[in-house]
């Protein structure tokens, strides 16, 4: 039987880069707030992004100007699968859905994962992915 993880809590800056009134320090993200952020910068960012690390992130950018069908769909879901499995560590992925939304020419994805080490329920992640020039 493998040993699990035991986690003490995850901390991220937010990307707003707010301060906070009171100590001036930058507003801090923690645990389930920190991965959701994590792996919407993971699915976000292209590869070749991220300095020193030129396969880091998803390829999501290409197929998201093709036809908006289940085909497509089915691509966006295994390619956010595999960046997530790839690069962030502290979750165990459940689920990748992606939808078609014909009339806004746009897919809604819910990703739904358990953070590893951590005693929370499932957590889920929704997001629309839309064509950007």
């Amino acid at each position: 039987m493998p040993l699990e993880r035991v986690s003490q809590g995850f901390k991220d800056i937010s990307m707003t880069f707010q301060s906070n009134p009171l100590s001036s320090d930058l507003i801090a993200l923690r645990n389930e707030n920190a991965i959701a952020r994590s792996i919407r910068n993971i699915v976000f960012t292209l590869p070749g992004e991220k300095f020193f690390n030129e396969n880091f992130g998803s390829n999501i950018s290409r197929t998201l100007f093709e036809n908006i069908d289940d085909i497509s769909a089915s691509t966006i879901a295994d390619q956010i699968r595999q960046s997530i499995r790839n690069y962030e560590p502290r979750v165990e992925l459940i689920s990748v859905d992606i939808y078609p939304d014909y009339d806004n020419n746009s897919f809604d994805a819910v990703i739904v994962y358990n953070v590893i080490g951590a005693d929370v329920l499932p957590q889920q992640l929704e997001f629309v992915l839309q064509p950007t020039r």
